[in-house]
């Protein structure tokens, strides 16, 4: 093949004139012709320019260098932000196990990751920081989006195992807004770099800055949106902070995207608020009205009122915790009942009680109005109110203690002549206090017949009785004699002492117990249990793999819960 007017393709043979063609500009000859023969050939072999790097028009102005660190700091914060609170918003749905936050803090690693990959990608093609800031303008847009689908992807999750189910969740609600906010770092400290000997003080500066951005955020989830706002309102002021800082950038340098810009915000805020607003007409519209709703550091805490009937329901995160009767000022809840009839009917006396945990008062009220010494150790310092001011809770009658059973366990010098343990975090009691040690300092400030009463939920069924089986092998490695108690629905108890000949001493009486649950309580003090001898293991504080276990069983019944939620 002959290629006229062209040099550096010598060896390349002639081939006949005829039929020659003309083909277009190559990077080291102009314009050539080839045979008809040759014309693929030719194409195939053009010179193909490699992309030049980019190159800054001028290294940043001193005001704009500041808005890059500042946008560094608040993306920082943001990805913390929602870190923590998503697995916040799955917990109602998804419970609050180590599935949840293991998904949770997978999804977020790997969306960082391709954040970090697909920032350092486009800021090679284009330093220009209209499209990082249309990257944050987006993960906001998406952030405040998750406000409204959470719910409905939840529930669209549920039929996968409690595993799977958090991931895809996590996933679906979580990986876009992190990975497009993670792109901030890899771009930031390209655009701040002009030369090779500032790179190191630029990715320190901008590592700094997001790491402190980061910790700001964890502070401010932590000790003060959580306690104090819905984590609707969170996500969304979180969502908005991101919206105005890209807003902010379009609007000082691009003016023809001003509209554009306003718009996104407006709908934006515009859907988030529709949301909230429907939904909480739909709450107020149902059988019940909700007379309190509040966050916590322990979930979202939910007072509601039957409209046509006297009863009135405590709830966390969802999960009903007690039922109460206004008009008789008694619970309805069979547990109750069990946990203060158990303990006067196995202990000769009660002078003295031990509460882990307080729910709303009904439990460490019936041991005081006997007149007993109370001492209450309650984490969550936002349900005292709670119980105040809708579930008859005296305070005052009460010693209350706000710190975590297990810390007040290990610092206590008094004795008890009964200890109850109903410590419910959502679904499931803590781990940390069902473990032998945990036990051992009960056992420590237990009198010598004092008794231990526990309520948690169990399943005696051959696969599912991991948590019972366990809980009465981790008893009996602590306490000489262990008894279970077992009603017609999921509540089981669980009574322990030291004294090796634990009996009824105290014949019960029902007459006090609710109209609604007598026949429960009655049919739960007659029936007793045994867990089998091959099942279970003994729980510690270095192996304790309940909510590994146990994880059928609670992810049953968080779908069975939110499928009732989801109907009302």
């Amino acid at each position: 093949m002959l290629v006229r007017g062209t040099a550096g393709l010598a060896g390349w043979k002639p081939c006949d004139t005829a039929g020659w063609k003309p083909v277009g500009n190559l990077r080291y000859a102009p314009k050539f012709r080839v045979c008809s023969e040759c014309y693929q050939k030719v194409q195939r072999a053009r010179v193909k320019k490699k992309p030049e790097p980019p190159q800054p028009d001028s290294p940043p102005s001193a005001g704009l260098r500041r808005y890059l660190y500042f946008t560094a700091a608040v993306s920082g914060a943001a990805v913390m932000i929602v870190e923590i609170l998503g697995a916040k918003m799955l917990a109602p749905y998804l419970g609050t196990s180590h599935f949840v936050w293991t998904a949770q803090i997978a999804i977020t690693l790997v969306a960082l990751a391709c954040g970090y990959y697909a920032g350092g990608w486009l800021v090679d093609r284009s330093l220009r920081l209209g499209r990082l800031y249309a990257a944050i303008l987006a993960a906001g847009a998406y952030l405040g989006l998750t406000v409204a689908i959470s719910e409905p992807v939840a529930y669209a999750f549920l039929h996968f195992d409690l595993a799977v189910g958090s991931l895809l969740t996590s996933a679906f609600l979580f990986f876009v807004p992190l990975a497009l906010l993670a792109m901030v770092g890899p771009f930031l400290v390209r655009v701040l770099t002009i030369s090779v000997t500032t790179v190191g003080g630029n990715v320190g500066r901008l590592t700094a800055l997001s790491t402190f951005g980061s910790f700001v955020g964890t502070i401010l989830i932590g000790y003060l949106l959580i306690p104090f706002l819905p984590n609707s309102v969170t996500m969304y002021l979180t969502a908005l902070v991101l919206m105005l800082i890209a807003s902010s950038y379009f609007f000082i340098s691009h003016r023809t995207l001003r509209a554009a810009t306003v718009t996104a915000v407006v709908i934006a805020i515009g859907a988030v608020a529709g949301y909230v607003g429907l939904r909480r007409d739909r709450l107020r519209a149902e059988n019940t009205i909700e007379l309190y709703r509040a966050n916590s550091n322990f979930g979202l805490l939910q007072v509601l009122q039957e409209k046509n009937r006297p009863r009135r329901y405590y709830l966390n995160d969802y999960l009903t915790q007690n039922t109460y009767d206004i008009n008789a000022h008694q619970s309805i809840s069979m547990f109750t009942y069990m946990l203060h009839m158990l303990a006067q009917a196995y202990t000769p006396r009660i002078e003295d009680v031990l509460c882990i945990g307080l729910g709303v008062g009904v439990v460490p009220m019936e041991f005081a109005r006997d007149g007993a010494r109370v001492d209450v150790a309650e984490i969550n310092p936002a349900v005292v109110p709670v119980g105040e001011k809708f579930f008859d809770l005296q305070p005052k009658r009460l010693n209350i203690s706000i710190t975590d059973g297990r810390y007040f366990l290990n610092r206590c010098g008094r004795q008890y002549d009964a200890v109850i343990l109903d410590a419910f975090l959502g679904d499931s009691c803590p781990s940390h206090l069902m473990t032998r040690e945990a036990f051992t300092a009960i056992r420590r400030v237990l009198k010598p017949e004092g008794t231990l009463v526990i309520n948690t939920f169990g399943d005696f069924d051959p696969g599912q009785d991991f948590l019972a089986a366990s809980l009465s092998k981790t008893l009996r490695s602590v306490f000489p004699a262990v008894l279970i108690h077992r009603g017609r629905h999921a509540n089981t108890l669980f009574v322990a002492s030291s004294n090796p000949h634990l009996a009824i001493v105290h014949p019960p009486n029902f007459e006090h117990v609710h109209s609604n649950c007598v026949l429960e309580v009655q049919e739960a003090f007659e029936t007793l249990r045994e867990t089998h001898p091959g099942h279970g293991m003994v729980l510690t504080d270095n192996f304790n793999p309940v909510e590994f276990y146990d994880a059928k069983k609670r992810e049953t019944m968080r779908r069975d819960l939110a499928n009732s939620m989801h109907e009302m």
